[in-house]
């Protein structure tokens, strides 16, 4: 019996990131486009609207860092909690 684990799994490529009031809208380069609440991350929550437009999507596409608030998120992360 073969068992699938998230190393198997290819993962999609982060393509954009942009935000409204409470919600960080991630797309990904599958198509989908993930709607994942700010309140989740107390860094992102903390901080201020310029903090959080100052981001950067890793060259891989696999993972977002914002330096002035030291937070990293990944689509690991996004797609198995």
């Amino acid at each position: 019996m073969n068992t699938l684990t998230t190393e198997q799994v290819k993962l999609p490529a982060i393509t954009s990131v942009k935000f409204s009031k409470d919600i960080m809208i991630v797309g990904l380069s599958d198509g989908r486009t993930l709607s994942i609440p700010i309140a989740w991350y107390p860094r992102l929550v903390k901080a201020t609207g310029k903090q959080l437009k100052n981001f950067e999507i890793s060259p891989g596409g696999y993972g977002i860092h914002w330096p002035d608030v030291d937070e990293d998120l990944s689509v690991r992360g996004f797609l198995f909690p």
